[in-house]
């Protein structure tokens, strides 16, 4: 193969022979694939070699020419008289330089900054492997034959040719191999070579290795990193003191962010450069008036801005006011402008930007290529006509939706967009065009009855379209609600008939027929529809709204089988939405049958009261009250015996029900389940709060008479006689209490019943027989204390708090009351180490620390109180009491920092809520003071002093309906706990009061308290 490169640039390759190939037969072949003359082909070939003159036995070889080799085909150029035969005028001699070599170490352009590079003499002689011609324009034109000659003769006498390229394989020895083939011989001769070179590699591995480690070594030596350098020094740090360490000075950040700013002075922008400004963004809608003297193709340019500020403003100002004006009524003076509205209506004036407008260009330019190139795309209609809407040009999207109704005249989406662009009084022919093309559409028929003002035209239309689409369930619907009952009637027995699949439509037909059309109505729905759950709901629900209750469980159960014979799923939980969807409906027993029928599919045995009970509940808080009694009914019928579920249903009788269905239920109770106490005394005491005593007696009497060794039915009925002011027969039944050996709260009653009726011998004598009972009990360690206290007898009494804190010394009240009788006794310095040695006897106990601050506060110790406020916290850090204390210790100031680490500490803490609630109080926030308030009462009701500051609250800031609302809310709470709280319930004096009356006198003695710390 030869390549051939011809005048055009052009190179081409011919697949010749150059060793058996003669030049006469090359010329034709290039003739005919080129074009060329023959003359001019023949003149570029021999130019070569003049000499030769026969061209049919002279052979491409002889030329030099060998495979792959590029021949250049050169035109001459000839003019005047010159003729063809003369030769080329050689080439001009190379200058002398360029013919030396180079001194050594030369490098070309280093004077002037250039960087060295390796040519083809720096590697080495080599000859390159036959290689694809150069297409370069290096390559259009041919070295004269004389320098070629040259070139020849030089590599004939060096042995090589320095032109040639280096080949990275096979070196510089190339060109010998160039034409040899690489076999099998020479590849195993490799791998034999490359083995040895491995092998002879790794004798020399470890002492190459060893030289290698040693220069690193002493590299390493000579240039040491820094930690190393101070690496004997940083030994030493762990000599120094803590002082030497301190007086090392710190380094200090110098970096340049650091550095002071340098001061920036800014200068206020020119009235100039903010009116240029202006008028560079505003569009001039008007032509100016010198321009139009000039006939408006002039624009002034002389013209100076105006550069007054407040004068723009004032225009302004003028040009807002004849606006105003303008909308105003000219003959009665009145403005016809709302004054509240006006700016908002500014306000929602849509302004368009730059690039919006952009966009929308884009986007109609876009759907305008759209709907070009798919004319019957209805989307593309339908969007190019909503960008010209937005542009505000309703006209041209009318003209698009047009175009595009008769392009796409079968598409609803279209007619639809058309009617909605369409005007009022245009709409309804639109429509009727749409209609009348596409026949079967619901869509356009809906819009089409929209159109219309009066249900009657409205109702026509959409009999019109049921004429044509009469399996439309939509407009069926649509027709039945525009018509009147009896219309409604006959219209739904016509669309059963055409839609006898559809349920709605067969559930509105049975509720407006007759009873005994109804059940028709539903049998035949349920034929047509047998796997539908809903018709048997339906046809309880009439069942029960005509009085037939006995047939309702009969339905849900017929119900239930005819749908599993179906193949029908039952889901537990979509039927139990069904029953509180009955109960929402009125039909209570409905709601009973689907419970009693559904509640145990699916629930295993072992799982069923713990499931029963959580659905119950569910229920109960969804509000669905009649649910959660039938599930609790059903409960009872399997789990006759279980307390807890008579208790739980109890309950909701008791939130829920009357009276009279409690008590028929607790009657049940204690029928089925004798031995339970808590069943009886819920029973006793419903009657006696309703205000039946006898029947309470009667009642305890009964039980008394199941469980005869019961301590709490002889405590009750104890309670019952006491707050009935019987207290012969509250002491009659407590003395035949100890008979039967009685515990110590038998003992404890029996001496309060003492201390009501005053006889302090009695009192003192059976709280001493108690105690040489019951020891342990700290109870009547403390009644015998306070009894003393009441006679001034305090050495007696300190000697009563010394004994029980000797067989109680983990008795928290005692060491209390202890501490308080030697503060009134003998001071300050006495209280402190007995309320010490009862932190170190009960350690981590917050009420401890609250009583030894409280003393320290009432002695104006108040740094002493503070240090252990510091020291409890430690001790006590979840304590809410203590940080409440702390919170209103702190100075106002503080106050706030030290209510959020209270409530970061103890967020659900009723005590720091309460405290927080004070904060707002104080700061005359009343409705977050009375949101914390309501929260702290509710975290915990049972401490009655909460109450008391809430109540004292609404008092100060509420009305009265949220007064009794808070009272009626303390008294079913009945709070029994609170130091204020037990100070008041527990004296004697207020013994049987009730709880609306303490927690008057509570807040009485807050109201007190507050006045004297003021």
């Amino acid at each position: 193969m030869v390549f051939l490169s011809i005048p055009n640039g052009k190179t081409l390759s011919i697949d010749v022979n150059p060793n058996a190939t003669t030049l006469s037969s090359f010329e034709q072949l290039i003739h005919q694939r080129t074009d060329l003359p023959q003359s001019l082909l023949r003149y570029s070939l021999r130019i070569r070699n003049p000499s030769l003159i026969n061209p049919d036995s002279l052979l491409l070889s002889d030329l030099g020419v060998s495979r792959f080799s590029t021949l250049i085909i050169n035109v001459p150029l000839l003019g005047g008289m010159q003729s063809a035969s003369v030769p080329p005028v050689p080439p001009k001699p190379r200058l002398d330089f360029l013919n030396s070599r180079p001194p050594t170490n030369y490098v070309a352009g280093l004077g002037r900054g250039a960087t060295g590079f390796t040519t083809r003499s720096d590697i080495g002689p080599a000859r390159a492997a036959p290689d694809l011609p150069d297409r370069s324009a290096a390559a259009a034109a041919a070295p004269p034959p004389a320098e070629k000659a040259e070139d020849d003769e030089e590599a004939e006498e060096k042995g090589y040719d320095e032109n040639q390229k280096f080949d990275e394989f096979e070196g510089n020895d190339a060109g010998l191999f160039a034409n040899a083939e690489y076999d099998e011989d020479d590849k195993e001769a490799d791998a034999i070579w490359e083995s040895i070179d491995q092998r002879m590699d790794s004798r020399r591995k470890d002492r190459r290795e060893a030289k290698l480690k040693e220069e690193i070594e002493k590299y390493r030596a000579s240039n040491p990193k820094i930690t190393e350098q101070f690496a004997d020094l940083k030994r030493k740090l762990h000599t120094l003191s803590a002082d030497e360490w301190d007086s090392i000075p710190e380094i200090g950040d110098h970096s340049l962010r650091n550095k002071k700013k340098k001061f920036e002075s800014f200068v206020p922008i020119p009235d100039t450069l903010l009116e240029k400004a202006k008028k560079e963004k505003e569009l001039v809608m008007a032509l100016d008036p010198k321009s139009r003297a000039a006939g408006g193709s002039e624009t002034p340019w002389g013209q100076t801005p105006v550069t007054d500020l407040t004068a723009v403003g004032e225009g302004r100002g003028t040009v807002l006011s004849l606006k105003l004006d303008r909308l105003s009524d000219s003959i009665s003076g009145q403005t016809v402008v709302d004054p509240k509205g006006y700016l908002t209506d500014l306000k929602s004036m849509k302004r368009t930007t730059d690039e919006e407008i952009y966009d929308r260009n884009r986007a109609r330019l876009l759907y305008k290529s759209l709907t070009q190139s798919n004319p019957k795309n209805p989307n593309g209609w339908v969007a190019a006509a909503r960008i010209e809407e937005m542009d505000g040009k309703i006209k041209a999207a009318r003209l698009q939706i047009q175009r595009g109704c008769e392009e796409c005249p079968r598409n609803e989406d279209v007619w639809l967009e058309a009617c909605r662009l369409a005007n009022p009084e245009d709409a309804k022919a639109v429509i009727a065009r749409g209609v009348k093309l596409i026949p079967n559409s619901v869509k356009l028929w809906l819009e089409a009855a929209k159109l219309e003002r009066d249900d009657e035209n409205k109702s026509r239309v959409l009999r019109k379209g049921l004429e044509h689409i009469p399996d439309s369930v939509r407009l069926w619907k649509a027709v039945v609600e525009l018509a009147n009952e009896e219309d409604a009637r006959i219209l739904l027995h016509r669309a059963v008939e055409c839609c006898p699949l559809h349920l709605e439509l067969w559930l509105a037909l049975a509720r407006l027929e007759t009873y005994d059309n109804s059940r028709k109505v539903l049998n035949q729905a349920r034929v047509k529809l047998p796997k539908e759950p809903a018709i048997w709901i339906t046809a309880a629900k009439l069942e029960e709204a005509n009085g037939n209750t006995a047939m309702v469980g009969k339905i849900i159960d017929r119900g239930i089988k005819t749908l599993q014979r179906e193949g029908v799923v039952i889901d537990r939980e979509n039927w139990m939405n069904e029953a509180e969807a009955s109960e929402r409906a009125g039909s209570v027993a409905t709601c009973q049958a689907i419970i009693k029928n559904t509640i145990g599919i699916g629930v295993e045995e072992e799982d069923r009261k713990r499931t029963w009970v959580a659905d119950a509940e569910e229920c109960k808080k969804r509000g669905s009250i009649e649910t959660a009694r039938a599930i609790y009914a059903h409960s009872l019928t399997v789990f006759l015996t279980k307390k807890s579920i008579w208790l739980k249903a109890a309950q909701l009788e008791k939130s829920h029900g009357s009276k009279e269905s409690l008590d028929a239920l607790l009657r049940k109770a204690v029928t089925y389940v004798p031995q339970a106490e808590v069943l009886w005394l819920m029973g006793a005491k419903e009657k006696w709060l309703s205000g039946d005593v006898p029947a309470a007696r009667a009642i305890l009497q009964e039980a008394y008479a199941a469980i005869p060794n019961s301590e709490e039915i002889w405590l009750a009925a104890f309670k019952l006689e006491f707050e009935n002011k019987e207290p012969e027969r509250a002491r009659m039944l407590l003395a035949k209490a100890r008979e039967r050996g009685g515990t110590e709260r038998v003992w404890m009653k029996s001496a309060i019943v003492e201390r009501e009726l005053g006889d302090v011998e009695a009192e003192r004598r059976l709280i001493n027989e108690g105690l040489e009972k019951f020891p342990k009990f700290f109870k009547l360690w403390l009644m015998l204390g306070q009894l003393e206290e009441r006679f001034k007898h305090l050495e007696l009494a300190r000697k009563a708090y010394e004994s029980g804190l000797k067989h109680c010394p983990d008795c928290v009240p005692l060491w209390l009351a202890l501490a308080n009788l030697e503060e009134r006794v003998t001071g300050l310095n006495k209280a402190r180490a007995i309320l010490t040695m009862a932190r170190k006897k009960n350690p981590q106990v917050d009420e401890l620390w609250l009583a030894a601050i409280r003393v320290e506060l009432r002695h104006d110790n108040k740094k002493e109180a503070e240090h252990l406020m510091s020291k409890a916290l430690q001790e006590c850090p979840q304590s809410g009491i203590l940080w409440a204390l702390d919170v209103e210790m702190a100075p106002r100031p503080r106050r706030k920092t030290k209510s959020m680490d209270a409530m970061k500490k103890c967020d659900r803490d009723p005590h720091v809520t309460a405290a927080v609630a004070k904060l707002f109080w104080q700061d005359k926030k009343v409705e977050k003071a009375g949101a914390w308030l309501k929260r702290a009462v509710t975290l915990a009701p049972d401490i009655g002093d909460f109450w008391a500051l809430y109540y004292k609250f609404e008092l100060q800031h509420g009305n009265e309906e949220s007064q009794k609302e808070v009272l009626a809310k303390c008294v079913a709470c009945e709070p029994k706990h609170g130091e204020k709280w037990q100070a008041i319930s527990k004296a004697v004096e207020n013994a049987h009061q009730p709880i609306d009356v303490i927690l008057k006198k509570v807040v009485i003695a807050l109201s007190k308290e507050q006045n004297a710390a003021a």
